[in-house]
């Protein structure tokens, strides 16, 4: 009778010794409880020691988080309605604090998505859109001439520059809420507009704008266009003219220069024989004027024909 009891107390005393280690994985954080009240804690993964029966454990992630908002819709400052859809990355810092507060990650989530939706709507609702879909370093195309922007907002002309960009919105998201966070034992690290969604009212006006600016731009540069080629065309039309002037200029020269020459070689072929230079003369002048098809009509008196009256 005393072996099967010695078996029980023995099993009984593995079981007390294996519930009184615990082990904290890498990238865990446990809570250590004592009768459902915290009593402390482990940060460091490794074996650790509890009371088994009277103390309990619970883990809860020590790595980066992730929150995942639904998109809503949310008008902005200029009365336009949008979707929006932001994340966020958080991390348990107070391992006892966020015990008492919100209990598990699905708790968390939920408190999160309290606080963010409310920060990002505010943070929405105070600006207008061209703030959240364009950062403020945001420059015209290059090209055109710098496109300043007038927002109306309720009849108020708003100028472009003094327009914040969707960075500085964010921050400011950030900064508001990290205000409420620690109070959960939660870091907010980090917060993001993941998309922008226009209803479709906004959206057909966007691409208008869109258009609209695009349009001014292509002006712009088919002005600039037309203004160049009336350039090159001014210009190629003041080179061609000097190049037909100074070649009109050289023709002329060589012209007189030859017709010169030709005076020259006429005066001295006559100074040598006056008749031989008359009678080839006036052989020229019967080949041109007689031509193809055609029929020269002298009388026996003209002097043109003397040359041929004298053939005998």
């Amino acid at each position: 009778m005393k072996r099967p009891i010695f078996f029980v107390v023995l099993i009984f005393l593995l079981l007390v010794a294996q519930g009184a280690f615990y082990i904290v994985e890498e990238g865990e954080q446990a809570l250590l409880t004592q009768f459902g009240k915290p009593i402390g804690g482990a940060k460091q993964p490794g074996l650790h020691f509890k009371i088994p029966l009277i103390q309990e454990v619970y883990r809860f992630q020590s790595r980066i988080l992730k929150w995942d908002g639904d998109p809503n819709q949310i008008p902005t400052k200029d009365k336009r309605y949008i979707f929006l859809d932001t994340t966020a990355r958080w991390r348990i810092s107070d391992p006892l604090l966020f015990f008492k507060t919100v209990a598990t990650e699905t708790g968390a989530l939920s408190r999160l998505g309290d606080i963010l939706d409310s920060v990002v709507r505010d943070a929405v609702s105070g600006h207008l859109l061209v703030e959240l879909v364009r950062g403020k370093d945001y420059q015209p195309p290059e090209g055109g001439s710098e496109i300043v922007e007038v927002i109306e907002i309720e009849g108020v002309p708003v100028d472009a520059s003094s327009l914040v960009g969707r960075e500085e919105i964010i921050a400011g998201i950030l900064a508001r809420a990290r205000e409420s966070t620690p109070e959960y034992g939660i870091e907010l690290i980090d917060i993001q507009i993941k998309r922008i969604n226009y209803v479709e009212q906004v959206r057909k006006r966007v691409y208008e704008r869109m258009i609209s600016e695009r349009k001014k731009v292509a002006a712009q540069f088919r002005s600039e266009g037309e203004g160049e080629k009336a350039d090159i065309l001014g210009q190629m039309d003041k080179d061609l003219k000097k190049i037909q002037s100074e070649a009109y200029r050289q023709s002329v020269t060589i012209r007189g220069v030859a017709d010169a020459q030709a005076a020259a070689v006429y005066a001295d072929a006559f100074g040598r024989d006056a008749e031989f230079y008359s009678f080839t003369r006036t052989l020229e002048a019967y080949h041109k004027a007689v031509q193809e098809n055609g029929r020269l009509v002298l009388s026996t008196d003209s002097e043109f024909y003397r040359y041929l009256k004298e053939i005998k």
